[in-house]
Order: C-alpha cells, then sequence, then structure tokens
C-alpha cells in the first residue's frame, strides 16, 4: 500500500447533496451559493468519485488525476471542473473514508456487547470495505507525543497523534512541520475517539495487549486491506492477513 502525502487545499469544492458550491465574485462578500448538478453532470461526477476511490487506493493519493479521468472515461477537463485542483479531490475522498469508518467503528460500539467481539468486528468490516486504503496520512501519522510540548501552540494543530499509555492515553491533535492543516478536524477526532473507546474496552476486559494503542489499530486496517487484480484472491488475502493480526493483539495468558 502506498500512502503519499500530498497539499490538500481547505477549499470544499462539493456541498453535501451533490450539489456544486461556488463562491459568488461580484465583490460584496456574499457566501457560497449552490446549484444542482444535472443528471449527466452528476452521473459524471459519480464516475470521478468512484475511479478516484479505485485509483488512490491502488496507486495512493500521489496518483495524478490523468489517471483518475482515465479510469472515469471521462476527459481530464471534466475532472477539473467539478475539482478545481487534486488537493481538492484528495480531501474529499480521504474525509469520506475517514467518516466511514467512524460510521463503521460506531456500529461496532453499539451492537457488540463483547469488547473483543466489537473490536474485532469494526477490523473485520473496516478491511473488507478497503477503506483502509484510502485513510488520510494525517490519521496515519500518529505515535507517542513529546511530553515536553504541553501547552505548546502543537496543542492546537491538526495531526492525529496518540500519548503513550503511561500518560493516560489521551488523544490528541498534535502539529507535524511543513504538513498543511486542512485535514477536518472533527471527522479525524472523531474517528480516533471511537477507536480509542473500542480499544480502551477491549484491554479493560483483558482480551487486548497492554501495549497495543489506537495507532496499531489503525495501522492493521491500512495494512490488511492489499490492493490485488484478482477479487477473490484479494478478500481470501486480506481475511487470512487479518486472522493472524487478530491474533497478534489479543492478550495472552501469563503462564
Amino acid at each position: 500500500m502506498h500512502i503519499q502525502d500530498t497539499h490538500w487545499s481547505s477549499a470544499s469544492a462539493l456541498a453535501p447533496g451533490g450539489a456544486v458550491s461556488a463562491a459568488v465574485g461580484n465583490g460584496r462578500g456574499d457566501g457560497p451559493r449552490t446549484t444542482p448538478l444535472r443528471v449527466d453532470a452528476q452521473r459524471n461526477l459519480e464516475h470521478v468519485l468512484r475511479a478516484a476511490r479505485e485509483v488512490f487506493g491502488e496507486l495512493g493519493y500521489g496518483a495524478p488525476m490523468e489517471d483518475v479521468a482515465r479510469r472515469a472515461r471521462v476527459g481530464v477537463g471534466t475532472v477539473y471542473r467539478r475539482f478545481p485542483s487534486k488537493d481538492v479531490l484528495v480531501r474529499r475522498i480521504a474525509e469520506e473514508e475517514t467518516s466511514r469508518l467512524t460510521d463503521q467503528a460506531r456500529a461496532a460500539l453499539g451492537q457488540e456487547d463483547e469488547p473483543w467481539s466489537a473490536l474485532s468486528r469494526f477490523l473485520r468490516t473496516s478491511v473488507a470495505s478497503g477503506a483502509g486504503r484510502l485513510l488520510p496520512p494525517q490519521v496515519l501519522r500518529v505515535g507517542v507525543a513529546d511530553e515536553g510540548t504541553e501547552g505548546s501552540p502543537a496543542d492546537e494543530a491538526r495531526v492525529p497523534q496518540q500519548r503513550s499509555q503511561s500518560s493516560g492515553g489521551e488523544l490528541r491533535l498534535v502539529a507535524e512541520e511543513g504538513l498543511p492543516a486542512t485535514v477536518d478536524d472533527a471527522g479525524a477526532a472523531a474517528l480516533l475517539d471511537v477507536v480509542g473507546q473500542l480499544v480502551e474496552r477491549a484491554r479493560t476486559a483483558g482480551e487486548l495487549r497492554a501495549d497495543v494503542s489506537v495507532s496499531d489499530v489503525l495501522l492493521v486496517i491500512a495494512t490488511a486491506a492489499p490492493s490485488l487484480p484478482d477479487a477473490a484472491q484479494q478478500a481470501a488475502a486480506s481475511a487470512r492477513l487479518l486472522d493472524i493480526l487478530l491474533e497478534g493483539l489479543r492478550s495472552r495468558p501469563l503462564s
């Protein structure tokens, strides 16, 4: 799996419901307006989004827009009319996948009484959906925060990180130099929070290794969804790899 950094624009190309959002350039400071898409334009948009998920899932977010256009069977100009820059398209796809994973985690948390069943259900559902291949780099770039940054400007920045277990396992957003602060903070924080609840429940129940963190769980999702040309082989490989990884996450009784 290839996950590459890209400079994401803070602009949003599309409003909810498939409408195009455009700033009114009349100099009066009017807010954005939305215009419903024509049927053919809506169809092209759906093709572009589907193609972008496939291309970025296979090649990473570094894949060029031309590859997306080719997969969508439209001209590259059509792609740019919907998404004025690659940054905007990448942001759209990454935020959709982050939201999808958050929904899957909430469903597992709310519908499974057993902590290990909830965590493993979330992992299996997420890996099967292939969402891990499209997680934004900012969500995957997690680790132990520097204890010396407490109270610094880093506390207000945008990259999700997890603090060490010795400091209470608190999740926070911290900065990384050179990385644009354009990730949907609310979406990333929501994902980290609900996955953190799954992890904490399983750990408290003694079913999860004490050293397993939220970042480990997200990395399992990202790495257990290989991109293979044959769908059946891909599903089988993902299931097998996830079985092995789940065994590695489970706690073992002391001998």
